[in-house]
């Protein structure tokens, strides 16, 4: 048989060469799109500076696990395999696509070494990659169209769900699979050339398909393959930045910019030090062009999979936030701001236009949204500086005024005074036991300071926890004292608040106290000062610091602590990850280690634990907010302790278990159900 007319030779009606719609097609698509990508980079130039040049090569790593190997994908099973399928297939055939569009110009061009068995290995992947490709699109079609999971659903409030535009998407793709594969079929069933073909692959289904056609059909196919294959091509690359499947485009550098350290907030400003902060006429994001160019192009990366949404305890029990709407709303805004046609428009207060009050102070910095999301979009760094921002304009909720006023005025949010914070201390029965100094550098000093924090030191049911964690200490041996009333709150729920002037002084004042003390380490029973002090205050001539869950866990190895059979052998306990000890900063093995060194103790895990657990809404500050809700938080979480057969909820925070005890009795769980703390868990076991 004649060998078919490749498209760089062939002529239409026999005298108008292709080779012009072959070099047309690219240059008319590749101009189109660097024209809509000029006006979408257009805001990111205007934005807020943001560095992130430093730790290249953990970033480099970075977009090889999460971006190449999709290592998060697969926490969502089917939609997760499905994307790798997809993903993995683009990555095959990308070459194979920069081969078609050369051979529209050059019906000769080879790429290099695939001349060789390396091109016939590489074509038995390719049309397996094709085929993988198209089912999973038909399988993703029909999940989007027909199952429609519950986390794709767009809320009437927020506008029209994008299901239209995904299976538009996925059609375009199966397009670029069926073509390609039909334009080698065509050519392979005209030459009559023996060439291994992959079984039951796309192209040998299409190849047995036309091996009956003629010469003529065969070569009608064979253009009108390449040119509808050329057409998508460029298509699809300018349609990419219409909508949410700019992340395609965008994803690799979302990905290679992340956040590289967890726990931190990001400053005020990265241009500027924390001295220079009293300079600033605003605070905070107010407009569009006040976020980071990260930031922008978090919202240009959103896949809108949902799975931000999904994981959000404040969204599951019903408040007024869901992550996903945040970065969908600030993109729609982006393409409002900057059309791809016409002058950029003047930008409005975001407080009010496209994010509610409510909304913004409904979130609880758990980081469960940052943990899911597998393009590295960051959610609280925004939600703070939108806090500044309404903070610096007066906005600030009824609930929190008079606890950030107590803070400013007391150095704590109960607004006790400064003289009682130590008072914990002085119970008679305690105080016969264990001693507690008074660290001034001066009289009195210890290896180890114990930073206590607000809570502990002044609600009557925490200083129970104080307690504990003295007899700890005490019982390992450690030389430790504690700042007392020249200890102040750590401020990690300010910052994150949007106070970030009396965070700023709160920091300035515990470090000066703490490098006075003398002290070479620090202990805190706390993950809200654990995480402060650790991520935020940025001093370093400060000590070590530890949560008591990993001094428990290290000198239960040294031996220095010993713990006897637990007291009751029919209880059944479970741990419940507090935010900012676990997903802040990855501390998960150690209390539960603590924990399983308690002869005969059961141990059992719940549902959502680990980097997935259930935050409780016990966040500093969120005691004090009254947000509108379906169910408490730490009703689910109490809920879900029940449905792992648990009777004793164990939490390593004391926030977390004001909130525990609350919502058993809410719950009315009380008979089936109790909540301590860590500390007092190791207290009662430890063997004199």
């Amino acid at each position: 048989m004649e060998p078919i007319i490749a498209p760089a030779d062939f002529s239409l009606f026999g005298f108008i060469p292709t080779v012009i719609f072959s070099f047309l097609i690219p240059v008319v698509g590749v101009g189109c799109f660097a024209y809509i990508m000029a006006r979408r980079v257009a805001p990111l130039v205007k934005a807020a500076p943001d560095n992130r040049f430093d730790q290249i090569p953990q970033r480099i790593i970075a977009v090889i696990k999460l971006w190449l190997l999709q290592w998060r994908q697969p926490r969502y099973m089917v939609a997760g395999v499905l994307h790798i399928m997809i993903f993995a297939g683009f990555l095959v055939l990308s070459i194979r696509s920069t081969q078609l569009v050369i051979l529209g110009v050059s019906s000769n061009f080879a790429i290099p070494g695939f001349d060789t068995i390396i091109g016939d290995i590489y074509n038995v992947f390719k049309d397996y990659a094709a085929t993988m490709v198209l089912v999973a699109c038909i399988i993703a079609a029909y999940r989007r169209a027909i199952v429609k999971p519950a986390r794709y659903a767009v809320p009437e409030k927020y506008g029209h769900d994008h299901t239209a535009e995904a299976i538009f998407v996925l059609g375009l793709i199966s397009t670029l699979m069926i073509s390609e594969s039909l334009f080698e079929a065509s050519e392979l069933a005209a030459s009559g050339h023996e060439k291994f073909l992959a079984p039951l692959s796309l192209v040998w289904f299409e190849h047995l398909l036309l091996s009956g056609a003629s010469q003529g059909t065969l070569q009608a196919i064979h253009i009108a393959a390449y040119y509808v294959h050329d057409i998508t091509f460029f298509f699809f690359l300018c349609f990419l930045p219409m909508g949410k499947h700019f992340h395609v485009i965008t994803s690799v550098f979302n990905v290679f910019f992340m956040r590289m350290k967890k726990g931190n907030t990001k400053p005020v400003r990265h241009d500027i030090t924390d001295a220079q902060l009293d300079d600033l006429e605003s605070f905070g994001v107010k407009k569009i062009e006040d976020f980071t160019w990260k930031h922008m192009l978090d919202f240009y990366s959103c896949a809108d999979c949902g799975r931000c949404s999904d994981q959000c305890p404040a969204n599951t029990v019903g408040r007024p936030l869901s992550p996903r709407f945040i970065t969908i709303k600030g993109r729609d805004k982006l393409f409002a701001n900057y059309p791809l046609r016409g002058a950029f428009a003047e930008s409005k207060p975001l407080i009010g236009d496209i994010y509610e009050e409510d909304e913004i102070w409904s979130c609880t910095t758990c980081g469960a949204c940052e943990q899911e999301c597998p393009l590295g979009i960051e959610y609280i760094d925004k939600i703070v500086d939108l806090r500044r921002a309404m903070v610096d304009e007066g906005m600030v909720p009824q609930s929190l005024q008079k606890p950030l006023s107590a803070l400013e005025k007391r150095g704590n949010a109960w607004g006790k005074m400064e003289k009682k914070r130590a008072e914990w201390a002085q119970e008679e029965a305690f105080a016969a036991q264990c001693q507690v100094k008074i660290l001034d550098g001066k009289k009195e000093t210890a290896d180890t300071l114990y930073f206590v924090d607000s809570i502990s030191s002044y609600d009557d049911r925490m200083q129970d926890l104080a307690r504990a964690t003295a007899r700890i200490l005490c019982a390992a041996g450690t030389d430790f004292g504690v700042l007392g009333k020249e200890e102040k709150d750590s401020g990690n729920e300010v910052r994150r608040f949007g106070e970030e002037m009396l965070f700023q002084s709160l920091k300035e004042h515990n470090i000066e106290a703490i490098l006075n003390s003398g002290a070479k380490h620090i202990v805190t029973a706390d993950p809200h000062a654990f995480n402060a002090i650790k991520n935020d205050y940025h001093n370093d001539e400060l000590p070590d610091i530890e949560h008591l869950a990993q001094y428990v866990a290290r000198k239960i190895k040294s031996g220095e602590i010993r713990l006897k059979d637990v007291e009751d052998s029919s209880k059944v306990y479970t741990y419940h990850d507090p935010c900012y000890l676990g997903r802040h900063n990855e501390v998960y093995d150690d209390p539960r280690d603590a924990m399983d060194a308690i002869p005969g103790l059961k141990r059992v895990e719940m549902i959502k634990s680990r980097d997935r657990s259930f935050c409780c809404s016990g966040g500093g500050l969120m005691l004090f907010y009254e947000p509108e809700e379906e169910e408490r938080m730490a009703v689910l979480r109490v809920k879900m302790a029940a449905e792992a057969g648990a009777n004793v909820i164990v939490t390593a925070c004391p926030f977390c278990l004001v909130n525990m005890e609350d919502a058993i009795k809410v719950a009315q769980m009380e008979d089936t159900m109790e909540a301590i703390d860590f500390s007092e868990l190791i207290a009662r076991h430890l063997d004199a």
